[in-house]
């Protein structure tokens, strides 16, 4: 799941924060008494941080979808013929989704 801007807040305040809503449904996020939240910027800094790693992690999602199943790779195991399927399936979608 890409990341949230309460996923920064986490992280910066080292998991101080807590996500909730008010009476009226309106989302917020609560410090503990005396915690001096971060800015505004910091936590904007750390989310860009976090969304570029996890853009940059697309091609592994994309692959793990598409890749043969465990049930293939096994049968793989004792069938020349499927071993040399399972590898030309695994090249494909490697070449359909390249590391950046």
């Amino acid at each position: 799941m890409e990341p949230t801007y309460f996923d920064a807040v986490q992280i910066v305040t080292d998991n101080k924060a807590l996500h909730g809503k008010t009476d009226g449904g309106i989302e917020k996020i609560v410090f503990p008494e005396g915690f001096t939240p971060p800015t505004d910027a910091e936590v904007k800094t750390k989310l860009a941080e976090l969304v570029s790693a996890y853009n940059n992690l697309a091609y592994a999602r994309n692959r793990a979808s598409e890749y043969p199943s465990l049930l293939e790779l096994t049968v793989a195991l004792y069938d020349t013929d499927d071993k040399s399927a399972v590898e030309a399936k695994r090249a494909a979608v490697k070449a359909k989704y390249p590391k950046p």
